[in-house]
């Protein structure tokens, strides 16, 4: 094993920012990792991987494990063979779309509680400035957040996602894969088993895809938050294995 640690770098999802990786990235810096967690731009998946493969190339030094939350799996699945020496992949509740797929046609048909005849029901829409045709901003609804997105936090917790949510544009959701880093990168994934985002069925699908090395754990859509210590341990055996 080479004893410089790799560089951690993590990737947030839809409706949240870097602040959702807290409970993971304080333990890794004082265990003497370099930890970025950098803006997910949360426009359109294309943009999107480009920005973080930038960041990789720019930022980053050495081996990295790359990490990535909800959509930001699907992300670090376009940008991780585009930028930096990314060695292995940790996806955390996300998606790991193949080439062709995206967020929208993976959950077609997969019981998620975002998969609904009317998106309005869970989602509140908002239109932004420069907007390409058929963009909007999408938010969560509070019903949603405590019910389906984070129903194992705190309810203050909960609240907090409500106030400070990012919003996705739907353009990001519907906008297909490239060629996926995890035909070529190992990666490990961690499978929310009380996810209503992605059901587990769908992840327990991807991962074996992927041939991802699996833990699964009681948690919701969000399970860095409410159960750190899985995700520690995915990343820590993602850094382990680099030589």
């Amino acid at each position: 094993m080479s004893e410089t640690k790799p560089t951690i770098v993590l990737v947030h999802g839809a409706w949240a920012d870097a602040s959702s990786w807290t409970a993971v990235s304080v333990p890794l810096q004082a265990e003497g990792y370099t930890v970025f967690a950098p803006p997910n731009e949360l426009r359109g998946l294309t943009g999107d991987a480009a920005y973080i493969a930038s960041f990789l190339a720019q930022r980053t030094t050495g081996p990295v494990v790359l990490v990535g939350h909800s959509y930001g799996g699907a992300v670090i699945t376009n940008a991780g063979a585009q930028g930096g020496d990314v060695r292995a992949l940790v996806y955390v509740d996300a998606f790991i779309p193949d080439e062709g797929e995206s967020v929208v046609s993976i959950l077609e048909g997969s019981g998620s509680a975002l998969a609904v005849a009317d998106p309005t029901t869970v989602l509140d829409v908002a239109g932004y400035p420069g907007a390409p045709e058929g963009a909007a901003d999408a938010f969560l609804k509070p019903d949603t957040v405590h019910n389906s997105f984070a129903q194992d936090l705190p309810e203050a917790d909960r609240w907090t996602i409500v106030a400070q949510q990012r919003p996705i544009s739907l353009v990001a959701n519907v906008t297909p894969a490239g060629p996926p880093a995890w035909k070529t990168i190992p990666s490990w994934a961690v499978l929310g088993t009380e996810d209503l985002v992605i059901p587990i069925g769908t992840q327990r699908s991807m991962a074996q895809r992927a041939g991802s090395t699996v833990t699964e754990v009681a948690g919701s859509h969000v399970s860095m938050i409410s159960h750190p210590d899985v995700t520690l341990a995915a990343i820590r055996a993602a850094a382990d294995s680099i030589t």
